[in-house]
């Protein structure tokens, strides 16, 4: 038996994806998550077998949830549910860890079997991302490994404050949210726009929806 945890954003999304894979004798469904906090929380409580997770959701999206599961050294397998071909964004999860990146136009019989191949330890690609990871692979890697993933330097930390600072919160409130001082706060801030070489707020929330920490729909 598959046991599976659904974590996404949408409670209509997290039951259709649940419908759908309940019908199925070997899967069991044995959580949901509703954003990357509680899903870091439920796969380190239920230890499932595999993680279907979106990569945009509040408070901490799917990368960053990608890493704290593999920095706690948890061993389920994470399929990463995405509508972003994005290179950026396909590499950042490879690379924090996900075992799989499946587009959310993908049709039930692909979504099983990137939760099977998952299941038994394969990586699964959807045909579009596929062709993106192929065309990056034989691109000149000089040319793309800073571009690739220019969030690469920062601290989580710092990527949280990114994330709070694109969403609109003032220093004295994202000091709140992360239990942190403000002088903490503006450090972090300091810092990541010193290597982002960005430093007004329009630029950092730019770079902020272009990588996926923050979801505009």
């Amino acid at each position: 038996m598959i046991r599976i945890i659904i974590a996404d954003d949408h409670h209509l999304v997290r039951q259709g994806i649940r419908s759908l894979l309940e019908k199925e004798a070997d899967i069991e469904i044995i959580a949901e998550a509703s954003d990357g906090v509680e899903a870091v929380e439920q796969v380190q409580q239920h230890r499932p077998d595999v993680l279907v997770l979106d990569l945009s959701m509040s408070r901490m999206n799917g990368i960053q949830a990608v890493e704290q599961i593999r920095q706690r050294r948890l061993p389920t397998r994470i399929l990463m549910l995405s509508v972003h071909t994005d290179r950026h964004l396909v590499q950042q999860a490879l690379r924090a860890g996900a075992n799989g990146y499946l587009l959310k136009s993908a049709l039930l019989e692909e979504l099983l079997l990137a939760v099977r191949a998952a299941y038994k330890g394969h990586s699964y690609l959807s045909p579009e991302i596929s062709q993106v990871v192929l065309s990056d692979f034989t691109s000149d890697r000089a040319s793309t490994s800073r571009e690739a993933i220019p969030l690469g330097e920062l601290t989580f930390r710092e990527r949280e404050v990114l994330k709070l600072i694109a969403e609109g919160h003032t220093n004295n409130a994202i000091a709140e949210l992360l239990h942190i001082s403000l002088r903490t706060v503006q450090k972090h801030r300091t810092n990541l726009m010193d290597k982002l070489n960005i430093h007004n707020i329009a630029g950092l929330t730019r770079t902020a929806v272009k990588y996926g920490l923050i979801n505009l729909e």
